[in-house]
């Protein structure tokens, strides 16, 4: 992207540009901390503990040079209250809250890593997937109820696992079921056909993998095409009992058609670790038996906290070195 604010602050050493976290969990972690504040001096980091709103967003952004974000929205009303703002890091890696083409014409630049923590929102959904199969978040919460339901499920070898979206998430989950030998379904908008070749994958149309699959899992960007991709209509072509596992955007799934087909009995169980709105408030989806969700947490290991956060300062220093080889 172009540099529109270059009159600004090219002249300044790299220390003195004022970088501004805004994601809570980057600003708790004191590896990162450290690590940004060794690079730019000036950083300056959400204390809150919270997400900020859009008017305390603009009015934290308004004197910064460059901005560490994670889930915020960044759109063209947020970037006009800001014209010091030259380079946004994406802590994280969906691009659904950033109006790129806002960024473009204020000629402010993006830096992002594609599926830098594709590993631990994989593991996350593995590990959804066997609570699942194994009846593991039923009978621990009828346990908690003083109920004794000794029922153990079934084995991942007899299932069939529907992945919708083959992208770095999808890909690293299907290779963690490979030594489980269970059927694997696909479905992609983009060529993936060497991928599923080369693991023995089966690629079929959405219908056709919400029809067969023991459990469906989400793995897709936030488009006008997701959008409340399972809803209705879609969930009435689930297989009777089946599962469904989110860990990609909540706004994928419309959360109401999924409690009702919780409730009648349509779909066996599910889980989210993303909701339409987060936190939820609806109460009465979250106290299903059937039900089991996490506060977003997917991409929230250790390792993956680390590994996102350490691209997003690379992302800023390979900007401002640029901009200062430019300026000399």
């Amino acid at each position: 992207m172009t540099d529109g604010h270059s009159s600004r602050t090219e002249s300044r050493p790299a220390r003195e540009w004022v970088v501004k976290v805004t994601s809570p969990s980057f600003s708790q972690n004191s590896i990162l901390r450290a690590e940004l504040t060794a690079r730019f001096g000036a950083s300056v980091f959400n204390e809150t503990g919270q997400r900020f709103d859009r008017q305390c967003l603009a009015a934290y952004l308004a004197d910064a040079d460059a901005a560490v974000v994670g889930l915020e929205v960044i759109d063209d009303n947020l970037l006009a209250s800001c014209p010091r703002l030259r380079m946004i890091a994406k802590y994280g890696v969906g691009l659904d809250g950033i109006d790129l083409d806002a960024c473009r014409s204020r000629g402010v630049a993006l830096g992002w890593t594609a599926g830098v923590n594709r590993r631990s929102v994989a593991e996350l959904t593995l590990a959804f997937v066997l609570g699942l199969f194994h009846d593991v978040f039923l009978t621990s919460t009828l346990l908690r109820q003083g109920r004794w339901h000794k029922q153990g499920g079934r084995q991942l070898s007899s299932a069939t696992i529907g992945i919708v979206g083959l992208g770095h998430v999808g890909r690293d989950l299907a290779r963690l079921l490979k030594p489980f030998h269970c059927r694997i379904l696909a479905n992609d908008i983009v060529d993936v056909s060497a991928f599923c070749a080369e693991h023995n994958i089966e690629l079929v149309e959405k219908d056709d993998l919400y029809a067969q699959s023991d459990a469906v899992t989400l793995h897709v960007p936030l488009t006008p095409l997701t959008r409340r991709l399972i809803d209705d209509r879609a969930l009435e072509k689930f297989r009777q009992g089946a599962f469904l596992v989110n860990t990609s955007r909540g706004e994928v799934v419309d959360q109401a058609a999924l409690k009702r087909a919780l409730i009648d009995g349509r779909l066996g169980g599910a889980a989210l670790d993303v909701f339409n709105v987060e936190p939820p408030s609806d109460r009465e989806l979250l106290q299903l038996t059937t039900f089991v969700g996490t506060p977003h947490i997917g991409g929230n290991a250790r390792e993956a906290v680390l590994l996102t956060g350490r691209s997003a300062i690379a992302h800023l220093e390979r900007f401002f070195c640029q901009a200062a080889e430019v300026s000399e």
